[in-house]
């Protein structure tokens, strides 16, 4: 099969043909995307026990970020030229690697404390940043030329990660904790499941996500429309484009926006995600760590101050799914994102006032307003562009949501630093 020059005149059933089987394949690789991650901040608990004078949830978390916005950084730069099929791929497999190097670190040094082994877990922390650049930018310009629902569910499988990862560790938690060695067995299992998890996202998206009938459709428009980036993937799924063909030299590539042009038309959403998760980052999950306290819940009180965020945060993703539910205002996204600055306050003077209640309840909405608005501004920005542009877009996007997480997580040590004074 070959695509038609700039023309794409596939029946209706090719262009929805496997859609709901595809709304579940990006949800899985929404999963493994950050399932890995997510199992480290989940763990927290286990390491702050290990690493007690290290803050290891804040340190990780800054470990993590600068490496993830400068990897995001060369490959938005290089992203017209970068096959994405390689990209994706190698980034779920450093994941899957990664996440069995937290387990054999572990069982390398007994489970002990100390530097080295934090410096080692550090290691790991920086592969998994990289990996994120790779493959959360990777999917979300791929997805950025299809359709919203691909989106929708990408992000759903992001936060699903936290929740069932949260889940899991309530669980493992609660079946080893009074056991010998119970907190260290339970975290072996919990990322064995996750490494696990990790490797099926490379086999789904290497030989199943690529042959959906309308995958191929979307990436063939998008190839027709200039995209190079979709040739791997096509080739993957059978499919020929004109650059594999004798007669390339007279097919001339449309003009697309530079990466300049589509940043100036869309620096209102770029701000939008950036400070969606400067916001969430200064205070998941280091404050929660470290600054709330103890109350009745004991040493569960964080795990479920966690997984509440997460659930919430999973919950509110699918709200953009019901139309009258979908903020789509330019000016209503830039209002809503700004009137979540208020939760600063009152974080702290919920921490140091308040009771377990309130808490729970601040960071259930904090996770509700994160997940929604991600996916308001995710799933409307790309409209109307390209192929090509709408996956350069959506790759200045995530560079700015990840710039976003950075920024956040630096701030997250104000807290810290006021911690003796304030609480």
């Amino acid at each position: 099969m070959t695509i038609a020059n700039g023309k794409n005149d596939a029946p209706i059933a090719t262009r929805t043909g496997g859609k709901a089987k595809g709304i579940v394949v990006c949800w899985f690789l929404g999963l493994g995307s950050l399932v890995s991650w997510n199992s480290m901040l989940t763990i927290g608990d286990y390491y702050y026990t290990l690493f007690p004078k290290y803050h290891p949830s804040r340190v990780l978390t800054l470990v993590y970020q600068p490496f993830a916005l400068g990897t995001m950084a060369i490959l938005a730069y290089k992203e017209a030229k970068i096959n994405t099929r390689k990209r994706n791929i190698a980034g779920y497999i450093l994941f899957t690697a990664s996440t069995l190097m937290l387990m054999v670190v572990d069982l390398a040094t007994s489970g002990r404390g100390g530097i080295g082994p934090f410096v080692g877990i550090c290691a790991v922390v920086a592969a998994f940043g990289v990996a994120d650049a790779h493959v959360q930018g990777g999917m979300v310009g791929d997805m950025a030329f299809m359709c919203p629902e691909f989106m929708q569910s990408f992000f759903a499988g992001l936060a699903a990660s936290g929740a069932l990862t949260s889940g899991l560790r309530l669980i493992t938690k609660a079946a080893f904790d009074k056991s010998k060695n119970g907190p260290r067995k339970g975290v072996m299992l919990f990322l064995g499941i996750s490494t696990f998890a990790e490797f099926l996202c490379v086999l789904l998206y290497a030989y199943l996500f690529p042959k959906l009938p309308i995958v191929k459709y979307y990436r063939s428009k998008a190839a027709s429309e200039g995209s190079k980036t979709v040739s791997a993937d096509l080739a993957a799924a059978g499919i020929q484009t004109p650059a594999d063909n004798q007669a390339a030299d007279v097919v001339k590539s449309p003009e697309r926006l530079s990466n300049k042009q589509l940043l100036f038309q869309n620096i209102d959403y770029a701000l939008d995600l950036y400070l969606i998760y400067v916001l969430t980052l200064s205070i998941f999950p280091g404050f929660l760590y470290e600054n709330t306290g103890e109350h009745q819940l004991r040493t569960w009180y964080r795990l479920v101050l966690i997984a509440m965020y997460n659930l919430l945060d999973l919950i509110s993703r699918y709200l953009p799914l019901v139309p009258w539910l979908k903020l789509e205002s330019r000016k209503g996204l830039m209002i809503a994102i700004l009137s979540r600055f208020l939760l600063v306050p009152a974080f702290y003077f919920t921490a140091k006032y308040g009771d377990q209640g309130w808490m729970i309840f601040l960071v259930s909405f904090l996770g509700l307003t994160n997940g929604y608005l991600t996916v308001c501004v995710l799933t409307t920005a790309p409209r109307g562009y390209k192929g090509p542009e709408a996956n350069a877009l959506g790759n200045l996007l995530v560079l700015w949501l990840l710039g976003g997480i950075f920024s956040g997580v630096s701030l997250d040590w104000l807290w810290l630093i006021g911690k003796k004074n304030a609480f």
